[in-house]
């Protein structure tokens, strides 16, 4: 792993960002095991979990159960940081640099700081619902970062080469911004319905049924959109885009599931392992439609790269010889 970060080659730098992507989402569902079991106020304080301990300590008023998966979820957070930090080492000693990838790789440590920010405001407003929606609002944007970077380190620098016309990637990008819709209302009806993170948190005043429908129907939209998408995808002149037609499948095949994961959680009362799964094919949709976007245009083959040079290596190429 040390030469991963600290000798980094294309591939180790494209396997560090795909670690990146992997951290984000094992967040999402831990932030989401989090509040399906009320365990949001599990650490009442915030940097510390409650009093001046940094970590779970007997509180009469808290669970310690519901103390550990909160501070399990904070945990993750460090993990995820650690990981930002070692991409972004990465990207800085891959040799050539590639500026594109240090700024994307930079974006990923700094959003997470940012994401803990936000969760201690959660923390500190009693888990107010607009809070805690823009806590998990947040893994979307840093999986931009994420994604972005996993793409690019696995493709060139050359000028963008357009894989599809320009209404087929038009559409595409519609389904992304529909994909980003139906985050933002799942947040609202979470917020609105029983998993608000703790049996006494603030809810969103709304009616959960007609919030749900809402959600349901913006559903609806995106996979319309997707079905377009795909029949775009085969109708196009331009060079064939198969790996844009490979996301396109897969997204297909996530909204079939998330479709049954989600009428099946409505019909069943909501479970906690049924949302948590929804939870998790929302992030992973997200991810795919992102992929898809980028998947229309091509940017060339990776420029090849040699291992950064050991110090003790770079220090005797340095050294004058005897002639």
């Amino acid at each position: 792993m040390w030469n991963a970060v600290w000798r980094p080659t294309p591939r180790s730098l494209r396997l560090l960002a795909l670690l990146g992507v992997i951290g984000n989402v094992a967040i999402v569902v831990s932030g989401g095991a989090v509040r399906v079991t009320k365990s949001g106020l599990g650490c009442p304080d915030w940097p510390r979990c409650s009093g001046d301990s940094l970590v779970p300590t007997h509180n009469p008023e808290h669970h310690w159960l519901n103390m550990s998966i909160e501070f399990g979820n904070r945990l993750v957070t460090f993990v995820v940081l650690a990981a930002g930090l070692a991409v972004f080492i990465a990207a800085l000693r891959l040799i050539p640099r590639r500026k594109e990838l240090v700024w994307w790789a930079l974006a990923q440590p700094m959003s997470v700081v940012a994401q803990a920010v936000i969760g201690g405001i959660v923390v500190l407003t009693d888990l107010h619902p607009a809070a805690v929606s823009l806590h998990f609002l947040v893994s979307p944007v840093l999986l931009v970062f994420c994604v972005g970077l996993w793409v690019r380190a696995g493709e060139g620098d050359d000028p963008p080469r357009r894989l599809a016309g320009p209404g087929t990637r038009a559409l595409a990008a519609g389904l992304l911004a529909s994909c980003a819709v139906v985050l933002v209302a799942g947040t609202v009806v979470t917020g609105t319905g029983p998993h608000a993170g703790d049996a006494e948190a603030r809810r969103y005043g709304f009616d959960i049924t007609d919030v749900t429908r809402i959600h349901s129907t913006l559903a609806w939209v995106t996979a319309a959109l997707t079905v377009i998408v795909v029949i775009a995808l085969y109708r196009t002149r331009a060079p064939a885009p198969t790996a844009a037609r490979r996301r396109a499948h897969e997204l297909v095949a996530l909204i079939v599931f998330q479709g049954a994961v989600g009428y099946i959680q409505y019909f069943l009362g909501v479970p906690e392992g049924l949302v948590l799964l929804h939870m998790l094919g929302s992030i992973l949709m997200w991810i795919t439609a992102f992929r898809l976007v980028l998947a229309l245009r091509d940017r060339g083959p990776v420029p090849s790269a040699e291992p950064s040079p050991a110090p003790a290596e770079a220090a005797a190429a340095e050294t004058p010889q005897p002639a």
